[in-house]
């Protein structure tokens, strides 16, 4: 079903296992996420076999310096609810969200960069 090698044995036994194996690996790519290995708009493209079950809003929230406000506010423009998973986006929404989460990344960068100051107080993007 989704590549993993299945174990003989009773099947709560197993069905724990898998659980496990996916709880492993979705720590493993909400790390890769934080730390800037993958991005958060490639797994949303890509759609890996340990992300297709996950809440979008878990792997938007893996990125640094984003919480529950700014996740919820940048999937309202996409009338999108934070707990739809991966795995059932359209085609459609997969790109729009990587467009956008691309454009943020684009202009975070330029603003970390070089802050634009008004005052004592620092621009800061959605």
């Amino acid at each position: 079903m989704d590549g993993l090698p299945t174990s003989p044995g009773p099947q709560h036994l197993r069905a724990l296992q898998r659980a496990n194996r996916v709880r492993l690996a979705r720590a493993e790519l909400k790390r890769r996420i934080a730390d800037g290995e993958t991005t958060a708009a490639e797994v949303i493209l890509s759609s890996p076999w340990e992300a297709s079950s996950m809440a979008i809003g878990d792997v938007l929230m893996s990125q640094r310096r984003w919480g529950g406000t700014r996740c919820r506010k940048f999937l309202a423009m996409f009338r999108i609810s934070e707990t739809k998973t991966i795995g059932s986006l359209t085609d459609r929404q997969r790109h729009a969200l990587a467009a956008q989460l691309d454009a943020h990344a684009t202009i975070e960068h330029a603003c970390v960069a070089e802050p634009q100051h008004l005052g004592s107080r620092v621009l800061a993007t959605v």
